[in-house]
């Protein structure tokens, strides 16, 4: 028997390859599924079972197209109700795999559909449990994404995810290792822990949700400070439902190499929107007008859902050479799967052309820190409230990059102000957004909040509650 997690840290998401006697199950599998094809073959093992814990609302799942290229069944627990062929298994249902079994165990409340999947290997010993969206390291599944589904409250679901953990899995065996769905970083739960894998005895140990003195006292917990999920996640689910075009479709339509002018002449015919992947520091120094960046080399899909509201919007990209397949391929995960193209050559090759450039008006921490000093000046940090909440500058502003659609309709045009973020990443992005929607008179420090603290910028842990986004 061998399990192997195959952990994709963008989207803070673990997919399972299991094999035992020339047979192999997948857990939760991403949209791409060319890597498990290949262990697949390397391990020379068949595909017996595609297991879903849920409709995944974070990601687009492989499973049709795992299923359609290897005729493996897709296997949901009870109550799911997908558009296609599947299989829904009961409650306490066995699925033999070589020669373990794997047994499902139905815990509804981050979705009516959620299931766990316990595995007991070859002397018939519970061994795993991969736990999907119910149970987290460190937290449980949010009770609140299912709401307009099931015409339920999240303080129903969330008695539901405590019937679930309390009365299914908290009699489970200590030594039972659990491999969750989502690490940290995932919205779909809000204090996830570093690691992917734990004993579900730590976790008794030292997970709050499992540690609540009764039901209300749980469901206080697990609903009190959710934020409102990303605007993508809605459509997610209904693509994991209904079902989707084929990944290597949409690869095949995105990797469309477009010269300057091709790529002009479609951006203003479609309406596309010109997304850029390119770091935050070569973006700050060129880029296409209207152009909005978001870069690969940071939680790139997660922004892209939280930024860009309509997954259906057609995009052109502007990428590194050579990022152009990994780009489509990360969008798609997420659903973003109407990709027009690429340019060809890169940036590089539009302002060769001639074509109209544009900049961000970008400067150091250090100069920062002198035009405070001589002029009043209104200062945005777009980090988390949670990291404005731990130390900001004395006098910023929070507003969370990921709510720039609510507040920006309160900046001024003509007011100036300063914005950063932890590092420069996210402020440029949030430029980006600000300069395609016409808003020009603002300063973005490089490097963010971790060079102005080497500055002498005077910064606080007091929240002023004036200064926190409503």
């Amino acid at each position: 028997m061998k399990i192997e997690q195959i952990y994709t840290g963008c989207l803070a998401q673990g997919a399972y390859y299991i094999t035992s006697a020339g047979e192999a199950a997948i857990i939760d599998p991403l949209r791409e599924t060319q890597p498990y094809i290949n262990r697949l073959k390397e391990d020379e093992v068949k595909l017996k079972y595609i297991f879903e814990t849920h409709f995944h609302a974070d990601f687009v799942s492989g499973h049709l197209d795992l299923s359609h290229k290897t005729g493996a069944p897709i296997v949901y627990g009870p109550t799911a109700n997908p558009d296609f062929n599947a299989v829904i298994a009961e409650d306490e249902q066995i699925f033999e795999l070589g020669d373990i079994k794997i047994k499902v165990l139905h815990t509804p409340g981050h979705t009516l559909e959620s299931s766990c999947y316990l595995l007991m290997d070859e002397n018939g010993n519970e061994k795993a449990l991969f736990s999907g969206d119910t149970l987290f390291l460190g937290d449980v599944g949010r009770p609140d994404l299912a709401q307009k589904a099931t015409n339920m409250t999240q303080e129903e679901l969330a008695g539901l995810l405590y019937d679930s953990l309390y009365h299914k899995i908290l009699p489970l065996d200590d030594d039972i290792t659990v491999y969750p769905a989502h690490g940290a970083g995932s919205a779909c739960g809000k204090n996830m822990q570093k690691e992917t894998v734990d004993t579900l005895g730590n976790q008794k140990r030292t997970n709050y949700a499992l540690n609540q003195k009764d039901r209300q006292s749980f469901i206080k917990e697990v609903t009190d400070g959710l934020l409102p999920p990303p605007a993508y996640f809605g459509m997610n689910v209904m693509m994991n439902k209904k079902g989707y075009s084929s990944f290597d479709e949409v690869l095949s339509k995105g990797l469309h190499a477009l010269a300057p002018e091709q790529f002009e002449e479609i951006a203003e015919a479609s309406g596309a929107l010109i997304l850029d992947v390119r770091s935050n520091r070569e973006f700050a120094g060129g880029f296409i007008p209207q152009s909005i960046n978001i870069g690969l080399d940071g939680d790139f899909a997660p922004w892209v859902g939280a930024l860009i509201a309509d997954v259906n919007q057609p995009i052109l990209l502007v990428t590194e050479k050579g990022a152009e397949e990994e780009t489509v391929t990360r969008l798609s995960r997420v659903g973003f799967d109407h990709i027009l193209g690429f340019l060809d050559g890169g940036f590089e090759s539009w302002k060769t052309s001639g074509k109209e450039t544009d900049f961000v008006n970008r400067i150091s921490a250090e100069q920062f820190e002198t035009e405070i000093k001589e002029k009043e000046a209104k200062i945005i940090d777009i980090r988390k409230e949670s990291e404005y909440h731990a130390e900001h500058i004395h006098e910023a502003y929070s507003k969370p990059l990921a709510y720039i659609n609510e507040w920006i309709h309160e900046i001024e045009p003509a007011e100036h102000f300063y914005m950063h973020c932890g590092s420069g990443y996210r402020s440029t992005m949030a430029a980006s957004i600000l300069q395609a929607r016409g808003y020009r008179n603002f300063s973005e420090i490089e490097g963010g909040f971790k060079a102005i603290a080497s500055t002498n910028v005077p910064t606080s842990d007091f929240v002023c509650q004036t200064k926190i986004l409503k």
